[in-house]
């Protein structure tokens, strides 16, 4: 997920100074260090945590009554090969054999469709917050640059479609990352703190 998101995140931040000067002012910054250490990323992957903990319980719930159906089938099955039940009752067990069967099939169907379903729109969510936190710490980035005058901010951590590091090598540059952490989790909850859980969205209450 992180590799995905941060090669997109930042390439380099251009600040105003003049392109012309002798001596380009430059800084890199660890961006994949800064996601990773954002007290907002974990926040935002606990909360992820906590909506795949109710999907999967819902998942277990709906397995658990399937399992139910499929140890009731196995009891008629068992009444029609009985050879002591008459055909008269064999044909109304056969009946509800065939009903019973037919509620397994759907709630199996249903189950499949609700886990799609919602394990899709959770990934689609986690990706929305990851990319607002990268998104966040990219306009600091950039605040930072021009702060302290630089010409280019180079993400050091950012690698090529042939996963190889972007940024190979940079002289007398300042490395800004150990100062942005101290920004970014400046407002970091105390140790022991937990961020507030947020409420069900509609889908998990319907269901």
């Amino acid at each position: 997920m992180i590799r995905r998101l941060i090669p997109f995140a930042v390439a380099a931040v251009l600040c105003g100074t003049s392109l012309a000067q002798d001596a380009l002012k430059i800084a890199t910054v660890d961006m994949q260090q800064l996601f990773k250490e954002y007290y907002r990323t974990e926040e935002a992957q606990q909360q992820v945590n906590v909506e795949r903990a109710r999907i999967q319980k819902e998942l277990n719930e709906r397995y658990a009554r399937i399992q139910e159906i499929d140890e009731e089938l196995k009891k008629l099955r068992k009444m029609l090969d009985d050879p002591s039940v008459s055909d008269s009752k064999k044909q109304e067990v056969h009946r509800d054999w065939q009903m019973k069967q037919q509620e397994g099939i759907a709630l199996d169907r249903e189950r499949r469709e609700f886990q799609q379903r919602r394990t899709q729109a959770l990934n689609e969510k986690m990706v929305q917050r990851m990319k607002g936190i990268l998104e966040e710490i990219r306009k600091l980035v950039e605040e930072q640059a021009k702060k302290e005058d630089f010409d280019f901010v180079f993400d050091k951590s950012g690698l090529s479609t042939s996963q190889v590091p972007v940024l190979l090598y940079t002289k007398d540059a300042t490395d800004i990352t150990p100062t942005l952490l101290v920004d970014l989790n400046k407002d970091a909850p105390k140790d022991g703190a937990k961020p507030a859980e947020e409420a069900p969205e509609g889908d998990e209450a319907t269901e």
